[in-house]
């Protein structure tokens, strides 16, 4: 019989933990399907990782995964496929706002032979009008860059295990999981749902939080910002040599520039455009270092399944 593995992400869900269980287990078991629920506490500093041991006391089928530091979600996400043993693998948030009813529908389709069932926001719930517009502008930001509509895409989706390996087996360090799970191609349908309301708890995203997330994933997933060097070149060699033309019929004309406004503003222009090169050239060069030094993206410090301990048969990230 086909097994689906839930992978769980948490960090700092300690209220959420028990009730997310509690229902995915319900919801799952009502409809027939066997599964694995994997939470990965990414280093939480509440008490997520003894909710995640108290839950597996009452369920054999949670396996608990916890990180030795807070590694990030995309970290917590890899883990979790790594460790997940079912013929399906989702993934979705501890914090129950992806409906665990589409979980169902999902796995029906998975089914039907799809391989990568997408889950697509129909809206985004309720969030303050700040949160939304940020988030709005970034995923429309990353959806230009990376090639990748993500505008309504979500981490919320379920992939065939031959989809979840061929993830596995890609060697960087650095990945944008929602884009690379659309990259790797395979038989793909989309599921719309409607984002919940947090029960417990609060979001761990902030403004702030959303422009560096984007800024990452953009890094790691495509070299766009690489041709903005060029094109802003481009833009000021075509803006000097527009100056050199007047400069030069000014003097011809009699009529020189008198000239130190004009240099300051053409030297200002040009040495914010030099270093706003640099940074972005110097970011993929320190994603590149991070990616010579082959250090793992994530390290276990205990794993246990149901309540046996069983932190010596780990699949640590090697890759």
């Amino acid at each position: 019989m086909s097994v689906l593995s839930v992978v769980l992400p948490a960090y700092n869900e300690e209220l959420m933990i028990a009730k997310t269980c509690s229902v995915l287990g319900e919801v799952l078991t009502d409809a027939g399907i066997s599964y694995e629920l994997v939470l990965v506490n990414d280093g939480s500093s509440d008490r997520t990782w003894e909710e995640i041991e108290k839950a597996g006391k009452k369920d054999p089928n949670i396996l608990g995964v916890s990180f030795s530091r807070n590694f990030g979600k995309e970290a917590a996400l890899f883990a979790g496929l790594a460790q997940a043993k079912g013929d399906a693998v989702a993934v979705m948030d501890c914090d129950l706002q992806h409906p665990p009813e589409t979980l169902v529908e999902m796995y029906r389709l998975w089914e039907q032979g799809y391989q990568v069932i997408e889950g697509v926001k129909s809206s985004r719930g309720k969030e303050g009008f700040l949160h939304k517009k940020c988030a709005g502008f970034f995923y429309g930001i990353m959806s230009k860059a990376t090639g990748v509509d993500m505008q309504n895409a979500s981490d919320f989706k379920l992939m065939d295990r031959r989809a979840a390996e061929s993830i596995l087996s890609m060697p960087e360090r650095n990945m944008f999981f929602r884009a690379t799970s659309s990259w790797v191609g395979f038989k793909t349908i989309s599921v719309s749902f409607e984002v919940r309301e947090r029960e417990a708890g609060v979001s761990k995203w902030s403004a702030w939080s959303l422009v560096k997330y984007a800024f990452t994933n953009i890094v790691a997933f495509t070299t766009v910002p690489l041709q903005f060097v060029t094109v802003g070149g481009g833009i000021c060699f075509l803006f000097s040599l527009a100056l050199a033309v007047y400069s030069l019929a000014q003097y011809f004309t009699g009529h020189a520039v008198e000239g130190y406004t004009t240099i300051v503003i053409v030297l200002l222009l040009i040495g914010s455009a030099i270093m706003l090169s640099l940074g972005i050239i110097g970011y993929y060069i320190a994603k590149i270092y991070e990616e010579v030094k082959r250090r793992p993206r994530y390290i276990i410090s205990r794993i246990v399944r149901g309540s046996e301990d069983v932190s010596e048969n780990a699949r640590n990230d090697s890759v």
